[in-house]
């Protein structure tokens, strides 16, 4: 732990994993319905994959004893076999069947060559084909039955998010319908008497709720995840307490956003310490020092709700969210833990940080002779949201790490596919 209470950014993640309950319930779904959804349980393979023996070319099959030592090959062409259509017949020796891709190899064959590697010839109503002994080895191009899932093995690990992939390879087993984790419900709201919500009107002092869209577009990113919104909270007292018992009552986890710096007034956490058991955390990044982590409990005796008191600055809100909300939301759904994938960038100009804490900083990337060049957006203030507009991804420069100089690399969190 830092000096002055502030945690790391690692030592964060850890106190809130610690903290948080796996959620029960499943539902049963047809596969179509469970696209990036979370697996509840192991998906045993039903039957063997390939459930034969089959070409993985087209070409010919061959019995690999017919492989002579001699430079070529020699052999009869008796039959043709199709995908879905065994033909059921004995292959002699110094004989060969045509072969397409998936059609089950026969019986007393073990190799087939590439077409593209033979020539054939036709005398008299005779068809051959030779090719060059060296051109295959035994057993090659041929996909044994159960090769790539042997009945009985788990297809799929409970915990997988279901991705387009996944879909077909349960319908390649025949399983039409999966069990998932039931969604997580997040209710989520703002706090501030300045906030005005789109369509209202914008009096002197005030400004639009941008927070509460930013938090909706992250939140329907997750397949998993029920979004409530339950609006502008007013800085009262009442507001809050009504609002945060009318969201314990209703989901799993709420988001506030604002109301969590140093300096705010005082009934907010008041109000969060009577309605539940909330810790206001110190946390050494930028941006997005400021953060409340707790619980809040059912108002009719059904446990508590997971409480994230995130900042108010909009890019504060964004990069909290990656930082800590969304790995929690995939763990307390059963889903498999993955860190979000950074990619390596070049530097096009000086980072300057001192060690200690974590910052996040937008950049556009590009590339540049097969490397990513990382470029600053400019002003890096939280409160300047358009800068997230425009950046391609998140620079992490990490906890111990010092400036950057020209040409440095970092690490740097892409939003294609996240934002």
């Amino acid at each position: 732990m830092m000096q002055d209470n502030f945690q790391s950014v690692v030592e964060a993640r850890e106190n809130i994993r610690e903290r948080l309950p796996v959620l029960n319930g499943t539902r049963t779904v047809a596969i179509r319905e469970a696209l990036d959804q979370v697996l509840a349980e192991d998906i045993l393979s039903p039957i063997d994959v390939p459930s034969h023996v089959n070409s993985a070319m087209d070409g010919y099959a061959i019995r690999s004893a017919d492989l002579s030592t001699q430079a070529t090959v020699t052999l009869q062409l008796i039959a043709t076999a199709y995908a879905g259509k065994p033909l059921g017949l004995s292959v002699p020796p110094n004989t060969c069947v045509k072969i397409m891709t998936g059609a089950v190899v026969p019986p007393d064959c073990d190799t087939v060559v590439v077409q593209e590697s033979t020539t054939s010839q036709d005398i008299n109503g005779v068809t051959t084909i030779t090719f060059n002994a060296n051109v295959v080895k035994p057993g090659e191009n041929v996909r044994l039955k159960g090769e790539d899932l042997a009945m009985g093995q788990a297809a799929l690990k409970k915990g997988k998010i279901l991705r387009p992939a996944d879909l077909g390879l349960m319908a390649s087993l025949g399983v039409a319908e999966v069990k998932i984790r039931r969604n997580l419900r997040v209710a989520f709201f703002s706090t501030g008497d300045e906030l005005r919500s789109l369509g209202q009107t914008l009096d002197e002092g005030c400004i639009y709720d941008s927070n509460r869209y930013t938090l909706y577009g992250m939140l329907k990113r997750l397949r998993f995840v029920d979004v409530i919104d339950m609006g502008v909270v007013k800085d009262s007292p009442e507001s809050l307490e009504a609002a945060m018992l009318e969201a314990a009552d209703q989901a799993d986890v709420i988001l506030t956003s604002g109301g969590v710096s140093v300096g705010e007034a005082d009934f907010t956490k008041q109000v969060m310490a009577k309605v539940g058991q909330v810790e206001f955390w110190k946390i050494a990044m930028r941006p997005g020092r400021p953060m409340a982590f707790g619980t809040v409990e059912k108002p009719r005796g059904q446990g508590s709700a997971v409480l994230f008191g995130l900042p108010g600055n909009p890019v504060a809100v964004m990069v909290t969210f990656y930082a800590f909300v969304r790995d929690a939301l995939h763990f307390m759904v059963g889903a498999e833990s993955k860190p979000l994938p950074t990619i390596k960038a070049k530097l096009e100009q000086e980072a300057r940080k001192k060690p200690g804490r974590t910052e996040y900083q937008r950049v556009r990337l590009y590339l540049q002779d097969s490397e990513w060049i990382a470029s600053l957006t400019g002003a890096q203030g939280s409160g300047i949201l358009r800068s997230m507009s425009e950046s391609d991804g998140l620079m992490v420069m990490h906890h111990d790490q010092g400036t950057v100089a020209v040409g440095g690399f970092v690490d740097v969190l892409p939003f294609e596919g996240l934002l």
